[in-house]
């Protein structure tokens, strides 16, 4: 094992247990590397920090595996497969059959991502260092978990960053069925893991679609924006609203709010295939909550200004289609995006349309999906519910 040696500035960095190393934080480089060798990384008077993968071509060109010296092997995957599975169980077992095993850095293994939907997983190996140790991560997933099928799923961009073109979208144990039921809060899903990002439950809010759905009554209105298969809508449905509008650009999202209408015995909505800012643009009615939950507006730092404009056209059309005292929820998951970004699009908004605005609830990501504080990238949805008048 080769050793990277980093800056004499970034050995506190490590020592609080941050997993990434970046090229211009290495002192010294090791010559003949490959994309996904393990290297042991030290300090520049020899003290050994850790373990990691490398890739010389990435920003991120170290990510820790372990911070000690740690053979990394069968045994080392499965005590952190188990512990994060068993961590899910004890939370989840009586709410959901969904939920996320593992989460990259925030569970210590940097690069997989691990989701279960009922009886089958869904796999993202998406470092070249992580795909190195593919077969024993199946394996110990298969004895732990015992799963029926396990799909691994691609994601072209990262899979050109990392040379993962290997890599294909497809069944890689067992047999995994078109469209899996599940159960979240009694109420049934359906999730298609093979249907790229679709999938048909975002498991990150599941906490959030209870929260938001709570504040609702009988006699509301509900306008769903972005409304992928219609989970948020679906929560207040059971609360038994007046009635809910789905929004989503997507023919596979509109079919998937459908079906899972249908399989709850939801008759009082309506699913409209359309751009939610061309929706709004158009929209010449009132709801009492709004919900806005759009894709990730700003991947990289560069796209963030027009992330912020994005935002503020959706709240300012929002907040002038909500009847009196109504709510808004709004969500972003780029990590680039923050709650002060959040916060200054609402101060904004109220300018604009002479409205005030109560934060009412701060809303994150569910706990299958660890914000590890050591980890800043692993806090990425960030939310608030507020209230207009």
């Amino acid at each position: 094992m080769k050793d990277v040696i980093i800056k004499i500035s970034v050995v506190e960095k490590l020592k609080q247990f941050h997993p990434w190393i970046y090229k211009d934080e290495i002192k010294k480089f090791p010559k003949n590397i490959n994309k996904g060798d393990l290297v042991k990384v030290s300090s520049p008077y020899g003290e050994i920090l850790g373990i990691g993968y490398i890739n010389p071509e990435s920003i991120i060109t170290v990510r820790i595996l372990a911070f000690k010296n740690e053979e990394v092997n069968k045994e080392f995957f499965q005590k952190r497969i188990y512990k994060a599975f068993i961590y899910r169980q004890k939370i989840f077992d009586n709410i959901t059959d969904a939920y996320r095993i593992i989460h990259s850095e925030a569970d210590f293994i940097p690069g997989l991502i691990v989701d279960k939907y009922a009886d089958y997983l869904s796999i993202q190996f998406n470092t070249a260092g992580i795909n190195r140790f593919r077969n024993l991560i199946i394996k110990s997933l298969i004895e732990i978990i015992k799963p029926k099928g396990i799909y691994e799923k691609v994601d072209e961009k990262i899979s050109k960053i990392e040379d993962l073109s290997q890599n294909k979208e497809q069944t890689i144990y067992g047999n995994v069925p078109d469209k899996i039921h599940v159960i979240e809060n009694s109420l049934k899903f359906i999730a298609s893991i093979k249907q790229g990002q679709k999938t048909g439950l975002f498991l990150d809010q599941r906490k959030n679609r209870k929260i938001v759905s709570s504040y609702t009554q009988r006699g509301f209105k509900i306008l769903d924006l972005f409304s992928n298969s219609g989970g948020f809508g679906i929560y207040c449905l059971k609360k038994r609203v007046d009635f809910v509008e789905f929004v989503d650009v997507s023919q596979v999202a509109i079919s998937q709010i459908k079906e899972n209408c249908k399989l709850n015995n939801f008759k009082n909505y309506k699913a409209i295939k359309e751009d939610a800012f061309d929706y709004l643009n158009n929209l010449n009615k009132k709801f009492n909550l709004i919900i806005i939950d759009p894709p990730a507006f700003a991947k990289t730092r560069k796209e963030k200004d027009g992330a912020i404009k994005g935002f503020q056209f959706l709240i300012i059309n929002s907040i002038k289609a909500l009847e009196e005292n109504g709510y808004i929820a709004v969500f972003s998951c780029s990590h680039h995006i923050t709650e002060e970004d959040l916060k200054k699009v609402f101060l904004f908004a109220s300018q604009k349309t002479g409205k005030k605005i109560v934060i009412i609830e701060k809303l994150i990501q569910d706990l299958d999906h660890p914000y590890l504080l050591n980890s800043p990238p692993s806090f990425y949805l960030k939310g608030f519910l507020i209230k207009v008048i």
